[in-house]
């Protein structure tokens, strides 16, 4: 998988059983937002994060990432928040809105609260390019958020 986060190796300087993660799960189509949240606690343990110190938090759809992300960051105790939501487009603009909205307000808690807040949410046009990106042919996103974020608590 050329480009690929998951392709490389991410060496910590920081001691990661001592960070904690909360990852915000939308349950809007949950088979391929369960499959992005295995890959995202998967690649958070092999890299020595203690499962006690992942946080699972549920929104119903896409769109309440960004304030389940602000909420969790505003903890003292998260260091890092992994959001994994899917959009899947269809006939109407409806994609877009949601979209750029997600993508701005995740953008936004990462400047308000100045913590890594990651962005992984599969935008993709079809329901099969969703399970590519979600552990198929091109890998995990969810696994990615993850190696981001630890990339980031290292910056």
């Amino acid at each position: 998988m050329a480009g690929s986060l998951t392709s490389g190796s991410v060496e910590s300087n920081v001691d990661l059983s001592k960070k904690t993660f909360a990852i915000v799960v939308a349950e809007w189509n949950s088979e391929i937002t369960e499959a992005l949240y295995s890959g995202a606690v998967e690649s958070l343990l092999k890299h020595g994060v203690r499962k006690k110190d992942i946080i699972r938090k549920n929104v119903p759809g896409t769109f309440e990432l960004t304030l389940g992300a602000l909420w969790q960051a505003e903890e003292k105790n998260i260091d890092a928040v992994l959001c994994l939501g899917c959009v899947i487009q269809g006939e109407t603009p409806h994609f877009d809105y949601i979209c750029q909205a997600v993508a701005y307000g995740i953008t936004e808690v990462n400047i308000k609260t100045r913590k890594p807040v990651i962005f992984g949410v599969l935008t993709t046009l079809d329901k099969q390019q969703a399970f590519d990106r979600a552990g198929g042919k091109h890998g995990n996103k969810g696994e990615e958020a993850a190696l981001t974020a630890i990339k980031m608590l290292n910056f």
